[in-house]
């Protein structure tokens, strides 16, 4: 099994919680959506959304996230031999669409102007760059191009970026209110829909908001320190987020994307 992904990407970073969470192996390939390395016509032949994570068991390819993370439990559920009560609930399943409703893409204020109008004008001269070595897969680069535009005028919206706050307020409170007397969102024991949850918080530390959303919900702020013992948070998060790593990893990829551009090899 192969699993196309990246630290950074939120919903690779939910399918590797998974994975580690069920016991699944399966070999890792990083592909950085920063970089524009998801538009390389080798991956985007696979994946014409160029979207991450792609997960693939022989021929049967699935990018969905939600759906990847069902089919890495019918796994494991068959590798154990365990029965159909072992597959997520009603309610763990409804949790996970909820958390994936929210889309992290508009969410982008507290993101340095400069930071993202680079990377967005980087990948957009790679897709044209891509679209020119591979002539066949021309209309598909196009609508990825297209998209790229559309998002950028999208993010140039205050309504836009309104919207995405309050959707993620509302959803944070929801979950707080979740949260008040379990340890887990549906209980006592982990399950898929803390998957899905833990980037979220993640990506919300990462952009120096913990204080404004997570801290000034007890619920969640104790199941924050909670979640961040789990040994799946610290392989697949903190690894390289934590601490001082973090500042390693994104500048890393920064220097990629400025010096690529100041040579213009896409």
């Amino acid at each position: 099994m192969q699993l196309y992904h990246h630290p950074f990407s939120l919903d690779s970073q939910k399918v590797r919680l998974a994975l580690e969470e069920k016991g699944v192996d399966y070999t890792s390939h990083h592909v950085n959506p920063i970089t524009g390395k998801n538009m390389d016509s080798s991956f985007f032949r696979k994946n014409p959304s160029a979207k991450l994570p792609v997960f693939q068991n022989g021929s049967h390819i699935i990018f969905d996230t939600i759906e990847i993370i069902q089919y890495i439990e019918r796994i494991a559920v068959v590798s154990a031999g365990a029965d159909e009560a072992s597959f997520s609930s009603r309610e763990v399943v409804e949790w996970m669409h909820k958390i994936q409703e929210w889309n992290p893409k508009f969410f982008t204020s507290h993101i340095p102007q400069k930071y993202r109008l680079t990377v967005s004008k980087f990948i957009r001269r790679v897709v044209i760059a891509r679209m020119a070595e591979s002539p066949d897969l021309a209309s598909a680069y196009h609508r990825k191009l297209k998209e790229a535009y559309e998002t950028e005028d999208k993010l140039k919206d205050p309504e836009v970026l309104k919207r995405s706050k309050e959707h993620l307020v509302r959803l944070l409170d929801e979950v707080e209110t979740k949260l008040n007397g379990t340890s887990y969102l549906t209980g006592e024991e982990f399950s898929m829909a803390d998957a899905m949850l833990i980037p979220v918080l993640a990506r919300l530390v990462l952009l120096n908001l913990e204080n404004e959303y997570i801290s000034s919900r007890p619920n969640i702020a104790e199941y924050w320190i909670l979640v961040q013992q789990r040994p799946s948070y610290r392989k697949v998060i903190g690894k390289y987020f934590n601490g001082w790593r973090k500042y390693k990893t994104l500048t890393k990829t920064w220097c990629f994307v400025r010096f690529r551009s100041l040579l213009r090899k896409y």
